[in-house]
């Protein structure tokens, strides 16, 4: 994993689908779990011990950087990779959204 947070946008103009994103993630060897936040959830800003791959499966989320100065903004299939200890916090977007995640 990279130094800095890394958003990969899905290339295809189709939307993946859940086992296609999980496919991906148990195929690089990680173990994913899905979790799903409502319209305009929040999370404040914190940090993790661990690295982190998130996949949008459906709707968006930024997630803010506020150390960095920074904000991402995901939509399904995009992925963020998240170094451990990286400041972030979140704001679902106005239709929610359901992602996979997996700890490094």
């Amino acid at each position: 994993m990279t130094n800095a947070p890394l958003v990969t946008p899905w290339a295809d103009s189709v939307s993946p689908t859940q086992s296609t994103l999980w496919r991906l993630m148990t195929d690089e060897g990680l173990d994913p779990y899905s979790w799903s936040n409502g319209p305009l959830d929040v999370y404040s800003a914190h940090s993790h011990e661990y690295d982190k791959v998130i996949y949008v499966v459906q709707g968006g989320i930024t997630f803010g950087l506020p150390e960095l100065g920074r904000q991402l903004t995901l939509k399904a299939g995009d992925r963020l990779d998240l170094p451990a200890h990286t400041v972030h916090d979140a704001q679902v977007g106005v239709q929610g959204v359901v992602c996979l995640e997996a700890h490094i």
